[in-house]
């Protein structure tokens, strides 16, 4: 039994240097390595102190990589050399083969570092856009120009599509690609919308850190991959499922074999799988349920609505009223009144936001999720 053993992860450029070893992980010839940003020490702080580098781990894990989960205390999911092969691979035959990979997402999270895990497999070096004080869109269209495969492709997450939109030659760049991953979060109908009548071919992406990133793309999985539907829950099972988390051998998460319960609701039509919500952000309003990614899917319908995140506060006769936070399209001054008219032209009033705030930018947490806690601390 080997010991856990921390993997500073450069931003910029310098992250190339760490493929080498990589692919040792890959091949199963390295330690098991904790993915930490190496220019932000309070976050590595955080997952050392969570994950315990220095400690024994089971043979044939490969990497340890933080969940960017809801509970702000990071559990580690364990994923061995095997099952990072099989998720590269079933990846590149769903996207009709190897090519090279641009790099625009913190490579210590899962996608990033998926980025870079399928390069290694391709046998080809990332373009690597630095994104360290945050996504510019114009440097798109230099960075895409320098990758020379036959087939090229790149991962981004929501947020980072919406700026590239409003980009021409950023458009243009995206739209010379073979395949625009998309996942971390769900993406607003009119955002996709508006992505394929640019002529990008956007592949949805559903998948987590405990499925070594994305294992179902625009609602079929990949080969191996597996998806069932338990009262109501997402469980995703196959050869590219983690091995459990780290230091919490009976967590019930993995407590069917070969099986990773979720906490997203979805549904399996013909097949394709679709994602309602996440079952553990539901707000329990009059005595009914409300599930935010339902209302943001309506409010994002709105002409003046650019971003939005749905959340509940505390209410005195509610129990908790439904809350949005909105990121306006330019010129655009929505109101509650106006906001909520439209919601209710499609779901039930109970869904209609009774408090709206305009932001300038939502918060995330991980690479590209809403995060929905610092919005209840700020507004409640």
């Amino acid at each position: 039994m080997s010991e856990l053993q921390v993997l500073p992860v450069p931003s910029g450029v310098g992250v190339v240097g760490i493929l080498p070893l990589l692919s040792e992980l890959l091949d199963g010839t390295a330690p098991a390595a904790l993915p930490v940003p190496a220019a932000d020490e309070r976050q590595t702080r955080r997952l050392t102190d969570a994950l315990r580098p220095g400690e024994p781990i089971d043979d044939g894990v490969a990497l340890v990589v933080a969940t960017s989960g809801t509970t702000g205390v990071p559990k580690g999911a364990m994923l061995t050399a095997a099952a990072l092969r099989a998720s590269g691979e079933a990846t590149h035959a769903r996207l009709g083969g190897p090519g090279s990979w641009l790099l625009a997402l913190p490579a210590h999270h899962i996608a990033g570092m998926q980025v870079l895990l399928r390069s290694v497999l391709a046998g080809t070096e990332p373009v690597v856009v630095d994104v360290t004080e945050g996504f510019d869109p114009a440097v798109l269209p230099a960075a895409v120009e320098t990758m020379t495969s036959r087939r090229r492709y790149t991962s981004l997450v929501p947020t980072q599509l919406v700026k590239a939109l409003d980009h021409p030659g950023a458009v243009a760049a995206l739209a010379s690609l073979d395949a625009v991953l998309l996942g971390g979060a769900a993406t607003p109908a009119p955002v996709l919308q508006r992505a394929q009548e640019a002529g990008i071919t956007v592949v949805r992406t559903y998948g987590m850190s405990e499925t070594c990133g994305g294992c179902v793309y625009d609602g079929i999985p990949l080969d191996g991959a597996r998806v069932r539907i338990d009262d109501g829950r997402v469980l995703l099972g196959g050869p590219m499922l983690a091995t459990g988390y780290r230091g919490i051998p009976d967590h019930p998460a993995f407590a069917e074999p070969g099986w990773f319960r979720t906490d997203d609701s979805g549904s399996l039509t013909d097949g394709i799988l679709s994602i309602t919500g996440r079952l553990d952000e539901a707000i329990s309003t009059g005595g009914l349920t409300v599930v935010p990614q339902v209302v943001e899917r309506a409010l994002n319908e709105h002409p003046a609505v650019r971003e939005c995140a749905v959340f509940g506060l505390p209410d005195e006769r509610l129990g908790r009223r439904v809350t949005a936070a909105v990121v306006a399209e330019s010129g655009t001054l929505p109101t509650l009144d106006e906001l909520r008219q439209f919601v209710e032209r499609t779901l039930d009033p109970t869904a209609a936001p009774r408090e709206l705030h305009l932001v300038d930018a939502l918060p995330l947490r991980g690479p590209g999720k809403v995060d929905r806690r610092a919005l209840e601390s700020r507004f409640g």
